[in-house]
């Protein structure tokens, strides 16, 4: 069992940044990749970033060059650093990872981009 805990939501101005941390713990030696996911109201589930075990990321390219994923395999932890966020942006991220006993989600935190 792995247990996510999401933190750094919040409201932030157009064009501002915002940084995402999620921190694993439990059967953290599990964890293979780690995501981020975002849900915007009356829309499905996206994928926006994911890292695998080795580093090796992609984004969706409605976030590309705007969005970092980046983790810290010690300390089972998974950022995303958001910038120039604009309204689009507006959603409840999830963190998600992979591990060998199943895949595992935060409980999502809102991200509000509104002035």
């Amino acid at each position: 069992q792995v247990q996510l805990v999401e933190s750094g939501g919040g409201l932030v101005q157009p064009g501002g940044s915002l940084t995402l941390s999620c921190a694993a713990s439990g059967s953290i030696f599990s964890i293979n990749n780690m995501a981020w996911y975002r849900q915007a109201p009356g829309k499905q589930r996206e994928l926006v970033a994911h890292i695998t075990s080795s580093g090796s990321t992609s984004y969706a390219d409605s976030v590309k060059a705007r969005f970092t994923i980046s983790r810290d395999k010690a300390k089972a932890t998974v950022s995303l650093q958001m910038n120039s966020l604009n309204p689009e942006d507006t959603a409840v991220y999830y963190c998600m990872v992979s591990s060998t006993s199943g895949p595992y989600w935060g409980q999502g935190i809102p991200v509000t981009v509104s002035s």
